[in-house]
C-alpha cells in the first residue's frame, strides 16, 4: 500500500475542522500512533478501541492529563490527577466507584422520569423554534441545539431555568479543558469557569440539603444524608453532568439537523415514515460521533497493537474514527437507515461505562429533529453561511449552522 500524503499532525487546523481523512490514514497505517513529543497515543481502529475498552485492568478511565499548547506551538501535558489525589466520578471513575455513583443517578434518568419530561420538551422545543425562525432561515445551533439539552438536564437535576445561559458557559468552558487545542493563555479562563461551575453547584447542592425536594438534588443530597456518597463526590458528579449532558447532546442535535439539510432523500423518507427517526439518529451518532473519542490512563508498562505504552501515558480512543472502520461497517461513509444492528456504534461509549444519558439525549435530539421536519417543508444549508465547528480533538459540535427552511406556508417575517 502506498503511504498517504496527508499530513496527519492532528493539530492542523484542516484535521480538526474535518478529522476523517486523518482517521482513514490512522487506521490503515498507524492504528495505535503516539502524537509526536507527548505521552498521549491515537487509538483509532474498531478492533484496538474494543479492546482498549475491554483491558480494565490495563487502562483506567481516570482523567489525569490534558494536551496543552504551548506559544511556541508544541503540546505539553497538563495534569489532572492532582498527584493521585484528584476525585473521579462517574465516567472518569473507575470499578467499583463508578457502578455505585451510576447507581445513584440512574432513578432521575430512567425512561419513567424521562417520559414524563416529553410533553415539556416538546412544548419548549417548539418555543425556540419560534423564537429563532425568522420565516425563512434559523440559525440551529444558538436557537436549539445549545439551549435545549442543558434546560432539560437543568430541569432533571433541579436548577432554575434562569441560570441555564450561565451553565451554557460554564460547561462549555470546562470542556474546552479537554479539546486538546487549548493555549497556556486559554488556560486560566477555562479553569476558573470549571472552578465557577463547581462553586455554583456547591451552593445549590446546600440550598437543596436545607429544602430537597423530588429531583436529581434531591436524590444525591439523600444518598449523602445515610452516608452512601460525600458531599464533594455528589457535587463532581453533577459538574460532570452539566458538563458532558449538555456538550454531547448539542453535538448530535445540529450534527443530525446538517446532515439532515445536506440529504434532501434522507428528507424525504423521514417525512413519510417519522419512524425511522431513530435509525437516522443512530447514524448521525455514528458517522458524526458528538465526542470524537474519550481518554484513558495506562496504568503499567504494556503494548495495544504493537506500540510500547509505558505507564503514566494516555490513551485516546477514538470513537469519530472507530465507528467509520470499513473493517466493522459495510460503506462506512454512507449513511444507511437499514443498518442490520444501527445501535452498534461507540458514539455513547461501551460496556459498564455506557453513557448514562443516553436514553435522554436520544429523546432530546428525536424531539428536535421532530421540531424542524414538522416546521418545514425543505431545509438546506445556508450557502451563504457555511457551518462552522468548535475547534477542539475531543467533542464534534457546531459554533454556527444556518439553515435555509422552506416553510409549509407562507410566512411573515
Amino acid at each position: 500500500m502506498t503511504p498517504s500524503t496527508l499530513d496527519i499532525n492532528p493539530f492542523l487546523p484542516s484535521n480538526i475542522d474535518d478529522p476523517y481523512p486523518l482517521y482513514d490514514v490512522l487506521r490503515r497505517e498507524h492504528p495505535a500512533y503516539r502524537i509526536p513529543d507527548t505521552d498521549f497515543y491515537l487509538v483509532s481502529t474498531w478492533e484496538l478501541v474494543t479492546e482498549a475498552v475491554s483491558r480494565t485492568d490495563d487502562f483506567s478511565n481516570n482523567l489525569t492529563g490534558v494536551l496543552v499548547r504551548t506559544p511556541d506551538g508544541s503540546a505539553v501535558t497538563f495534569d489532572m490527577n492532582g498527584g493521585g489525589q484528584a476525585v473521579h466520578v462517574l465516567a472518569t471513575a473507575d470499578e467499583p466507584d463508578h457502578q455505585h455513583q451510576r447507581k445513584l443517578v440512574l432513578p432521575t434518568l430512567v425512561a419513567k422520569r424521562i417520559r414524563a419530561l416529553e410533553p415539556v420538551m416538546t412544548e419548549y422545543t417548539q418555543q425556540l423554534w419560534d423564537n429563532g425562525f425568522d420565516g425563512r432561515r434559523i440559525e440551529w445551533v444558538t436557537s436549539v441545539a445549545d439551549t435545549l439539552p442543558l434546560q432539560m438536564v437543568a430541569t432533571l437535576i433541579g436548577l432554575p431555568a434562569h441560570d441555564v445561559p450561565q451553565l451554557l458557559a460554564w460547561s462549555y468552558d470546562s470542556t474546552e479543558l479537554l479539546s486538546g487545542i487549548v493555549t497556556a493563555e486559554r488556560l486560566t479562563g477555562v479553569v476558573t469557569s470549571a472552578a465557577e461551575l463547581t462553586g455554583y453547584l456547591y451552593s445549590k447542592f446546600r440550598e437543596a440539603r436545607a429544602h430537597p425536594v423530588d429531583d436529581l438534588l434531591g436524590d444525591l443530597v439523600r444518598c449523602c444524608d445515610a452516608g452512601e456518597l460525600s458531599e464533594d463526590v455528589a457535587v463532581l458528579m453533577l459538574v460532570q453532568l452539566v458538563g458532558a449532558g449538555g456538550e454531547s447532546t448539542a453535538g448530535l442535535i445540529a450534527n443530525s439537523a446538517r446532515l439532515l439539510a445536506e440529504r434532501p432523500e434522507i428528507q424525504t423518507q423521514l417525512r413519510e415514515d417519522p419512524l425511522l427517526v431513530g435509525a437516522f439518529l443512530e447514524e448521525t451518532l455514528r458517522l458524526e460521533s458528538p465526542f470524537r473519542g474519550h481518554h484513558r490512563h495506562v496504568n503499567a508498562d504494556t503494548t495495544l497493537g504493537g506500540m510500547t505504552l509505558p505507564a503514566g501515558s494516555h490513551l485516546i480512543l477514538l470513537w469519530g474514527s472507530a465507528n467509520r472502520d470499513p473493517e466493522s461497517f459495510v460503506e462506512p461513509q454512507v449513511m444507511n437507515l437499514d443498518r442490520v444492528n444501527p445501535r452498534a456504534h461507540f458514539a455513547f461509549g461501551k460496556g459498564a461505562h455506557f453513557c448514562v444519558g443516553a436514553a435522554l439525549a436520544r429523546l432530546e435530539a428525536k424531539t428536535a429533529i421532530a421540531v424542524l421536519l414538522e416546521n418545514s417543508a425543505h431545509v438546506t444549508v445556508d450557502p451563504e453561511f457555511p457551518p462552522r465547528w468548535v475547534p477542539s480533538m475531543f467533542v464534534r459540535r457546531h459554533q454556527r449552522l444556518h439553515l435555509n427552511v422552506s416553510p409549509h406556508r407562507e410566512v411573515t417575517p
